[in-house]
């Protein structure tokens, strides 16, 4: 270890409250990208970022084997998925406040080893309860080290290196999206559906010594130490009691019911605070900017729909076409190699024309693509019936998602960029953790439906039209209020952008703030 990373060298001189800050060139702010350690701060970001955006992709194709096996119904397949969603959405905010407060590194650190703690026990799950608790925990670790892998880019590398930096960082993530899938299905149909979990083990024991050996520790010298936990608190159980009520809707208990009361109480209580707190999670000015406001509702739609798509799409080809779980896998690769090619090229045509024609024409053709899905069922072809519609969605998403991400950041003065994309990417989750809980409600899908091909085939039909009417909506939306951004609007980091459960995160920018130390 050199100097530098010692903290005792002469890189290192006291700041006035009494921590240390590196020099330009060797500490935080300062290493460069192109030397030995400016490499593995890029390889230490990009194994964390890594695990969290495997997990998204990964998890729905072992579903049906995890159902079978833990001799579950349709609803802990649902909660499988959304306890995760609910803990990373309802944290994600607050994990990035605590990266600038307390260390970005350190944050991110123990991110990666909560994770990889969750991770562990969803691997040696005995039983459905424990499964779900851990995928909990997993949400936890996963808002500790989500906003803290781009943070760690802004706050370790030189300025002139960032934007190639996470370049880099967006690319690899792209195509860890782009594998993620047909890994997946290959460890279910190989070693088993509990190595989707474990396999997250090994990454993490790699990619903390690499952070704590070489990335500097960095912080928001302006950033205090209050948080609003209650305002997180009420989020979180607010989504919680609404996604257990449309869960468990059938029964019509009177607990189901009360639930549901309870989740509505909680989210007003939750905006009420909002407007009251002095430093709010959410603050509600943001919601002053019409585009904001409106992008944020686009966002809903669009990321309900592809939550539901992705959630059920899977199941669709294991249970009703007969796919393995390695080929249901591989087939959704389309609509991520496409994002993968093409996204920078469609944000750069949205800067060109504006945000408002790729943001109506984009989830039109998702809708279609979805649409298309009516024709995958019981005996069908993949390339007569299923590349075709995962083609049109892939190009539907293409168009979207980039402008999307730009045009939420151009809406906002560009201080606040990073808190914009925070919350941008907490409702996206939020709308995909609904999506899961309701659609099958809402399509008549019963417990059991998972093992039926002929009854899932049938709901699965309802389900997508049920996505395709919530992207028209968002089409919509973005058609009456969507408008070109100003001149000199802050644009995404990010060029690549592969995420199918959110919008990727976008970290402030120091060189955007007016009041940013020099």
């Amino acid at each position: 270890m050199d100097n530098s990373e010692s903290g005792t060298g002469p890189h290192r001189a006291a700041a006035a409250d009494g921590s240390t800050t590196p020099d330009r060139q060797d500490g935080a702010g300062g290493v460069r990208l192109a030397s030995a350690r400016g490499r593995w701060i890029l390889l230490a970001t990009v194994l964390g970022s890594s695990m969290a955006l495997l997990d998204s992709t990964v998890v729905n194709v072992a579903l049906p084997r995890i159902g079978r096996d833990l001799g579950a119904d349709l609803a802990v397949l649902q909660w499988t998925v959304n306890a995760y969603l609910l803990t990373l959405a309802g944290l994600i905010l607050v994990g990035g406040a605590l990266g600038d407060r307390y260390g970005r590194r350190r944050i991110f650190v123990l991110g990666v080893v909560w994770f990889a703690l969750g991770s562990l026990l969803c691997g040696l799950a005995p039983n459905a309860g424990v499964l779900i608790a851990a995928r909990a925990l997993q949400g936890i670790g996963g808002a500790l080290l989500t906003p803290g892998s781009l943070a760690l880019i802004q706050g370790s590398l030189h300025p002139a290196d960032r934007a190639r930096a996470v370049g880099l960082w967006s690319g690899f993530g792209g195509v860890g999206a782009a594998v993620g899938p047909f890994l997946g299905g290959w460890l279910v149909d190989g070693p088993g559906w509990r190595w989707v979990f474990l396999l997250n083990v090994p990454v993490a024991a790699l990619c903390v010594p690499v952070a704590l050996r070489h990335v500097p520790e960095s912080r928001d010298p302006r950033a205090h130490g209050h948080f609003d936990v209650l305002g997180a608190v009420l989020a979180a159980a607010a989504l919680a009691l609404v996604t257990y009520a449309l869960i468990e809707a059938r029964s019509g208990s009177a607990l189901v019911v009360g639930a549901a009361v309870a989740g509505v109480a909680l989210a007003v209580a939750f905006v009420v605070l909002e407007r009251r707190r002095a430093d709010p999670m959410v603050p509600p000015g943001m919601f002053a900017s019409r585009q904001f406001t409106a992008v944020n509702l686009v966002t809903l739609c669009v990321y309900a729909a592809f939550g539901g798509f992705f959630f059920l799409a899977v199941l669709q080809l294991q249970v009703a076409a007969g796919y393995s779980a390695l080929a249901a896998g591989a087939a959704l690769l389309p609509t991520t190699a496409l994002m993968l090619l093409l996204s920078a090229r469609s944000g750069e045509l949205a800067q060109r024309i504006g945000p408002r024609i790729p943001l109506t024409a984009g989830p039109l053709l998702c809708a279609a693509g979805m649409l298309l899905m009516l024709r995958v069922g019981p005996g069908a072809s993949y390339a007569r019936d299923v590349l075709p519609a995962l083609l049109v969605l892939g190009a539907g998403m293409v168009t979207l998602v980039a402008p999307l991400t730009a045009t939420v950041l151009a809406s906002v003065d560009p201080g606040r960029a990073g808190l914009a994309s925070g919350i941008n990417n907490a409702a996206a989750r939020a709308a995909g953790l609904l999506a899961v809980a309701a659609l099958p409600l809402l399509s008549g899908m019963g417990p059991g439906a998972y093992r039926s091909a002929v009854q899932f085939d049938a709901a699965f039909g309802r389900a997508m039209t049920w996505c395709a009417g919530v992207l028209v909506v968002g089409a919509l939306v973005a058609w009456a209020t969507v408008r070109t951004p100003a001149p000199g609007a802050a644009r995404p980091q990010c060029r690549t952008q592969c995420a199918v459960s959110a919008p990727p995160l976008e970290p402030p920018r120091a060189a955007e703030r007016p009041d940013s130390p020099a």
